[in-house]
């Protein structure tokens, strides 16, 4: 939620606290590097110190996040405060690990499911839930009311969450850790602020550039370390890359989804297609999507078992490109909007749960909270750049009343389309197999030595 809850309301924010729409944008993106930062490291911390420490940790600081933003007084403060509730996308990591450890080997893949679908439907209810709040009450509400709910979350953790006993061994690499963080931002960063900088610009050539060095710096970093931030050895596990890629391909679609539909809905008719939506009109076109994200991420844990994780992220990659060719072909009625956002939204609820149980399913205990940290991160990667290759194509032509032609959305929906095919082409990868064997060389490292495949039922 808070990722996307803030989204619509950025028009608000700008205006009451007196900034520019450029300067606005960075509510977005200061969370969007602070999560991609923190998600896999405090991942790996919660692997190493406890996974419950951790996790009541950054809830604690998603508190005080939320409470500095609604307490802002200028823009600087409220982006301060966003990256510090990035801290809470950790949150993600550490709960699949939470549950691997605690739970029956037959309960993990469904609770797995079930998490995945109210972390998935967490995105839809910021979006339909932003209109009414700002509308009813004041954008700093989009602040206040998260805290005291992550405040009693907290609490509740700290009371009934149990610590996790399997702990990986080591410590935190924090020369990794760095160089991560560093290649992180260095892509993340003009690929976010592309369409304002521009594509050729020095500031995004060099970024990339840097993120190129710094990557190839991390990986020898991570391949020399003796406890690797990322084992590098189970991000190469044919399961691993596989669901990785598919998750890269799958966010582009989804992230770009997300961020041009309720915009699209929005624009004046006298465009020549929109319907001038309210923000909370626009919000509501997209609660198909976010009940059928929810009812299809829990129905995948009872569909796991049966057909396995691969056909389900497949179908799910598969329906996300149906729905961008629906938005391609079919946008002239609002009715037409909501079918196709309800079925990305089965596509959503069906690949999240499924690319979080092939994770879980084929790394070692100790590397649960690290490597789906990476998915997760993987995935916000390719948002990023889904995003930005949609916003290019939508703000690239402008009509002489500023308001984007309607083939940039027709192209940028069909691009979508095609990359959410590519999603499902590489899901189709993954071996068939459901998890892999995982057996200790020595009793401080944890090394997946074997894939013993067996049939999907």
């Amino acid at each position: 939620m808070m990722q996307s809850l803030v989204a619509p309301a950025l028009p608000t924010i700008q205006h009451a606290l007196h900034t520019s729409q450029a300067t606005s944008t960075w509510v977005m993106t200061a969370y969007l590097l602070s999560a991609s930062v923190f998600t896999p490291i405090l991942g790996r911390v919660g692997d190493l110190v406890g996974k419950k420490r951790t996790m009541v940790a950054a809830l604690t600081a998603l508190v005080v996040g939320c409470v500095l933003a609604a307490l802002a007084p200028s823009i600087a403060v409220l982006i301060v405060a966003r990256v510090i509730q990035g801290i809470g996308g950790a949150l993600f990591p550490l709960s699949f690990g939470i549950i691997r450890d605690e739970f029956p080997a037959e309960r993990v893949s469904p609770s797995i499911s079930n998490l995945s679908a109210v972390i998935a439907a967490g995105g839809g209810v910021g979006m339909v839930a932003a209109g009414p709040i700002v509308g009813a009450l004041d954008y700093r509400w989009l602040f206040w009311l998260p805290s005291a709910i992550v405040a009693a979350t907290a609490l509740i953790a700290l009371r009934y969450v149990p610590e996790s006993p399997n702990r990986g061994a080591g410590q935190v690499n924090w020369l990794g850790a760095v160089l991560l963080s560093g290649w992180l931002v260095a892509l993340l960063l003009p690929i976010s602020q592309a369409t304002s900088w521009g594509w050729g610009s020095v500031k995004v050539v060099g970024l990339l550039a840097a993120a190129v060095v710094l990557f190839t710096a991390w990986l020898l970093a991570e391949a020399r370390a003796k406890s690797p931030l990322i084992d590098l050895r189970v991000m190469r596990l044919p399961a691993v890359w596989t669901t990785n890629t598919a998750a890269l391909l799958f966010g582009a679609g989804m992230y770009a989804v997300w961020s041009f539909l309720p915009g699209f809905a929005q624009t004046p008719s006298a465009a020549g297609y929109g319907f001038g939506a309210s923000v909370t009109g626009a919000g509501l076109l997209m609660l198909p999507m976010l009940v059928a994200m929810f009812l299809a991420g829990v129905l995948t844990g009872r569909l796991e078992p049966v057909v396995g994780a691969k056909a389900l992220l497949t179908v799910g990659a598969a329906l996300g490109a149906v729905s961008c060719a629906m938005l391609a072909l079919w946008h002239g009625q609002q009715a037409q909007i909501a079918v196709a956002a309800g079925v990305f939204g089965l596509g959503i609820g069906l690949a999240f749960a499924s690319m979080a149980n092939l994770i879980v399913q084929n790394v070692p205990a100790a590397q649960t909270g690290a490597a789906t940290g990476m998915n997760a991160n993987i995935r916000t990667i390719g948002g990023s750049i889904g995003a930005a290759v949609m916003s290019s194509m939508v703000t690239g032509h402008l009509q002489a009343s500023g308001l984007p032609y309607e083939s940039g959305y027709t192209h940028g929906f069909t691009l979508l389309a095609f990359l959410c095919l590519a999603a499902a082409l590489a899901a189709l990868l993954v071996p068939a197999g459901r998890r892999a064997r995982v057996v200790r060389v020595a009793a401080s490292e944890p090394v997946v030595t074997a894939q013993r495949e067996t049939a999907d039922r």
